[in-house]
């Protein structure tokens, strides 16, 4: 059995006591860091085996964890932060599981974009997920594509592409078109800053340095 546990994204205390049950009852628990989720696990007292499992290893692991669980072993699959599989570690390992045949379990859980959406202000009943632009071949083909998306639209942005991403949003949407920016959430600075992707631009544009974790809502 494979158990896909989302862990929080900044606040420890947003976890559920399912998940926490779940850490302790399994045979393994496979993380994207074994270093930063050791932040979490021991803060819980959790004591459960670890080993690491992320894009540069999934490949080479996988049949190895298969195999385990075939043989009747439990393994959690959990990520930095966030749901598994949500632009973390996930797919490769779920379609394995599936393909071998391996029961597979999703509790539900954190993510970021969920409270990014509610709180932007903006319709949340239709929406669409887009992780990561492409940092580089096929970003301007991306946004092109979406030139045209009438829902609201959720991109994972890093702090050093903040700026240059609303400029690119602002030209592609045009720079009237209502966004919301999220950073930090759940923990000490969180902020969620509203309003034109202009506004915006001009207000990260101006402060020296943007720190965090982002989540734009378009």
């Amino acid at each position: 059995m494979l158990y896909l546990v989302p862990t929080p994204i900044g606040n420890l205390e947003d976890i559920t006591l399912r998940a926490l049950r779940i850490l302790k009852e399994v045979d393994l628990i496979a993380c994207e860091d074994t270093r930063t989720s050791a932040v979490l696990l021991n803060h819980y007292g959790i004591e459960t085996p670890r080993t690491s499992y992320h894009d540069h290893n999934e490949a080479r692991k996988t049949p190895h964890l298969i195999a385990r669980m075939q043989a009747g072993e439990r393994i959690a699959l959990i990520s930095d932060a966030g749901s598994p599989g949500i632009s973390d570690p996930g797919f490769f390992l779920v379609r394995a599981c599936l393909e071998a045949g391996v029961p597979v379990e999703a509790l539900p859980g954190p993510t970021a974009f969920v409270p990014a959406l509610t709180a932007s202000g903006l319709p949340c009943e239709r929406f669409v997920f887009e992780g990561f632009l492409p940092v580089k071949k096929g970003r301007q083909t991306r946004l092109q594509a979406l030139a045209t998306e009438p829902r609201t639209m959720v991109f994972y942005e890093s702090p050093h592409r903040l700026v240059r991403t609303l400029a690119q949003l602002a030209e592609v949407f045009g720079p009237d078109r209502r966004a919301a920016v999220a950073r930090e959430l759940t923990k000490t600075f969180e902020e969620v800053r509203r309003g034109t992707l202009a506004e915006l631009h001009a207000a990260y544009a101006a402060q020296p340095r943007v720190r965090g974790e982002i989540v734009l809502v378009v």
